[in-house]
């Protein structure tokens, strides 16, 4: 195990393998999730000088956060959803650490996406993927490459009068992946891990739903899976050890061959 982990490093260093960060920038212009309007909205992210070389501390720089648990790139634990909220080791302090590492499986559908906002992966996608690259692993990561971290400004959300429009998954894609290929979670590069347009499935928000109440993981506003490979990058995705967390911003990370 050590010559192992000694060759990754050798791997890392020679750029045989290089980190790719699929993480977005944290900062007050940050988008959060609109949420219909008899919801409780998550707050606008406030990063705010605490103190900088100033009289009170001459030697620091440091800020104070207000901010969701769900906001800018961010891990969803299945205790963020009351189908998880029973669920043994459910929060971010208590989900043992091996199930934020995984090997990664990337879905590229940012053509279709490009031409539909509401395009849905289905069950017959995950098996043409599957016909090509092998069957997707158990405890892996399944990432969606739609290219919309790409947009900026209110594209990003996309809302019209009835809603959000951007893409996810069908309910029984969701199922397929939770339950017959048992991975650790979906990513996405949306500000969500549903649909936009989730709000109207039966059940609504299924991949929330569906995932947390089968102990899975979401990973969301993730960016440049266009760097990732179809297989062979391992994705880390380590939230905060936020007591009894529902989520986190995260530093997602993924390694990958050059």
């Amino acid at each position: 195990m050590a010559q192992a982990l000694s060759m990754l490093l050798d791997e890392l260093a020679s750029g045989r393998v290089r980190v790719i960060d699929l993480t977005q920038p944290l900062s007050n212009d940050t988008p959060v999730i609109p949420l219909p309007p008899q919801y409780t909205q998550t707050p606008i992210p406030s990063i705010k000088v605490h103190s900088r070389y100033d009289p009170g501390a001459p030697f620091a720089y440091s800020n104070v956060l207000e901010i969701g648990e769900h906001t800018g790139t961010h891990f969803d634990a299945p205790i963020h959803w009351v189908t998880g909220k029973d669920l043994p080791e459910n929060a971010c302090d208590t989900i043992a650490p091996h199930r934020f590492v995984g090997p990664a499986c990337v879905l590229d559908y940012a053509r279709e996406s490009a031409a539909d906002p509401d395009f849905l992966v289905t069950p017959d996608h995950i098996l043409a993927w599957e016909r090509m690259h092998g069957r997707i692993p158990k405890a892996s990561w399944v990432l969606l490459r739609s290219d919309w971290s790409k947009r900026t400004g209110d594209a990003f959300l996309n809302m019209a009068d009835d809603g959000p429009h951007t893409p996810g998954w069908l309910p029984e894609t969701s199922r397929l992946l939770a339950y017959e290929r048992d991975v650790l979670g979906v990513g996405v590069e949306t500000v969500g891990t549903d649909a936009g347009q989730a709000g109207r499935f039966d059940p609504p928000y299924s991949n929330h739903s569906i995932m947390h109440g089968a102990g899975k993981f979401g990973l969301a506003s993730l960016r440049n899976l266009d760097q990732l490979p179809a297989t062979g990058a391992i994705v880390i995705a380590a939230p905060l050890k936020i007591v009894r967390g529902s989520g986190s911003p995260a530093r997602v990370l993924a390694l990958a061959p050059n």
